[in-house]
């Protein structure tokens, strides 16, 4: 059976089958029609007849008129019937074909939308052509500017192309990649000599995947079979390459965009490191604030907190042994030293102030005590290190104070600050400085132990109260002695009920008696510095005498 079914024309009970009748009749024509195969279609067969006229389409023949000279007339109008069918049948295929092509793509356009993803782009692209082209394998190739080289995303179908001579051989389909062409090539010689293709492929065809100006690569299909594809074939396969390129470039710019994104947090999270170390987070966190960048001119916010501040005594003196680089190195070692135990109890560093540290701890002041417990600790390690490398040993004192205090952002639009304005500050600075007058390591002021939340206990012992230079109100100081080295640490606990009687004594001017007491002290304890201190003050009012009025409280002439 050929193209064309004649039966469907001619054949009972259709419409041109009592017209041909009616036209061998009118013409005089003895003639009857049968197929290819010798079956009657129409008309009655004789055993004599003069001629037979086959009717051929595109070379095809669809029927045999036969009988005598007048059944050519016959034959020609079943030709010209038979042409009009085909034309009908060829419009209805190029309809349907374009019906089912436009389908595949507005498939093909749909899938796209849900990814964006290169490579699998590139696997629904090569598996909508190899589904809707009749071919057996198929490959995508893309041209890497970065490398200076091609990738293959994705490949399917049978093993027509071989990965691992593609790669040895880029330069072939280099050729194929970036020709900006679409075409069906005739000459796959090239491709099976370097193994590129297996030697059984008979056909390739391959589609330019473009944007704009810009060639990306290439869709290539193959069959196993020659001239396999048509050029309705190359159309189809070239629409798909070229919605396959704008998806790509939109997935390209998509991730090109995810990683300036990527590299801009990551510069901004650096960023943020960076000033968080000049810019405490839990300054920033005080605020309300979630980063550094989040903060404004004018922000603040007012907290009860504990301001603790150490110093290195005599670092005049210690620096002026150093040069100034040896001088930078040694008050790093010894920041470094306390910053971490600083963090580590809840505290965070406010100031570097060359040899001396200002830090804030928010919450219970019993968070400074440890800190300052442990940072006499750290020095004392330290002090051992510089004692056998014959370096002078380090001695600080540490002063704290708990109160209110405004935590803001300080400045202009230009230049802005993190600023704490307080006369917390300044007291605890003060008291930092009595260190030396008491001739104590580690000083808190009343307000501090009293802000001291239940289930912590220290080992105090209070040393009366101070009148600082240009305050009206006196200032009770207490001395913690929990970081003394061990030995001294119990000569302290065993004598400070001694010291508290002593204190007592002092303060209702019974002079004598606090002197024996003190210096009952001093005979267990010669170290205690503090309450030589006390003796000697004593023995100077028992001596010279004090005023009626006379207070126990200290005037300190000097910040």
């Amino acid at each position: 059976m050929g193209r064309i079914n004649l039966k469907n024309i001619i054949g009972k009970n259709k419409p041109f089958h009592e017209v041909i009748l009616q036209w061998i009749a009118m013409s005089g024509a003895e003639a009857w029609v049968e197929s290819p195969d010798g079956k009657i279609l129409l008309g009655t067969a004789r055993e004599n007849y003069g001629d037979a006229y086959p009717v051929n389409i595109e070379d095809e023949m669809v029927c045999l008129v036969k009988g005598n000279e007048k059944a050519l007339l016959v034959a020609d109008l079943i030709r010209q019937l038979a042409l009009k069918e085909l034309e009908k049948k060829n419009l209805g295929t190029e309809v349907l074909n374009l019906y089912q092509e436009i389908n595949v793509i507005f498939d093909f356009t749909a899938s796209l939308t849900e990814t964006i993803d290169i490579e699998t782009i590139a696997c629904l692209t090569l598996e909508k052509a190899i589904h809707s082209i009749d071919s057996d394998s198929g490959i995508i190739i893309l041209w890497d500017d970065n490398l200076k080289s091609i990738t293959v995303p994705s490949h399917a179908g049978s093993a027509l192309f071989n990965m691992d001579r593609i790669k040895q051989h880029a330069d072939l389909l280099l050729s194929i990649a970036l020709s900006g062409q679409s075409e069906i090539l005739h000459d796959i010689s090239a491709l099976k000599q370097q193994q590129v293709i297996a030697e059984q492929t008979g056909s390739v065809m391959f589609a330019a995947m473009k944007v704009k100006n810009r060639i990306m690569g290439a869709v290539v299909l193959a069959a196993d079979e020659p001239d396999h594809f048509s050029a309705a074939n190359l159309k189809l396969l070239v629409t798909l390459a070229l919605q396959s390129s704008a998806a790509i470039e939109s997935a390209s710019l998509y991730e090109k965009n995810l990683r300036e994104a990527h590299i801009r947090e990551e510069a901004m999270l650096r960023i943020q490191e960076v000033t968080a170390k000049f810019v405490p987070h839990e300054f920033i966190h005080a605020l309300g604030k979630g980063i550094i960048t989040d903060v404004k001119l004018g922000d603040q916010v007012e907290k009860i907190v504990t301001v603790l501040f150490t110093d290195i005594r005599d670092f005049t003196s210690l620096s002026e042994e150093m040069t100034p680089e040896e001088n930078f190195r040694f008050v790093s070692a010894f920041n470094s030293q306390l910053g971490p135990i600083i963090r580590a109890n809840n505290g965070f560093i406010n100031q570097y102030l060359g040899d001396s540290i200002m830090a804030i701890f928010p919450g219970d002041p019993a968070d400074a005590i440890k800190a300052a417990i442990l940072m006499q600790q750290s020095i004392r390690a330290l002090n051992l290190q510089r004692e056998i490398k014959k370096l002078p040993l380090i001695n600080t004192g540490i002063g704290m104070h708990t109160g209110p205090l405004i935590m803001g952002i300080t400045g202009d639009e230009q230049r802005m600050d993190a600023a704490t304005i307080s006369d917390t500050v300044n007291t605890a600075s003060r008291i930092e400085s009595l260190t030396k007058y008491f001739r104590a390591s580690l000083l808190l002021s009343k307000e501090t132990v009293d802000n001291i939340k239940a289930d912590h206990f220290f080992q105090l012992r209070n040393l009366g109260s101070v009148r600082l230079k240009g305050k009206n109100k006196s200032l009770e100081i207490i001395e913690c002695f929990d970081g003394s080295e061990k030995s001294i640490f119990q000569k302290m606990s065993a004598t400070v009920h001694l010291f508290t009687r002593a204190m007592e004594l002092f303060e209702a001017r019974e002079f004598e008696k606090a002197v024996i007491i003190f210096q009952s002290i001093l005979s267990i304890n010669p170290e205690d510095l503090t309450a030589n201190h006390f003796m000697e003050r004593a023995r100077r009012h028992q001596r010279d005498g004090v005023s009626e009025n006379w207070s126990s409280t200290e005037e300190m002439m000097s910040k």
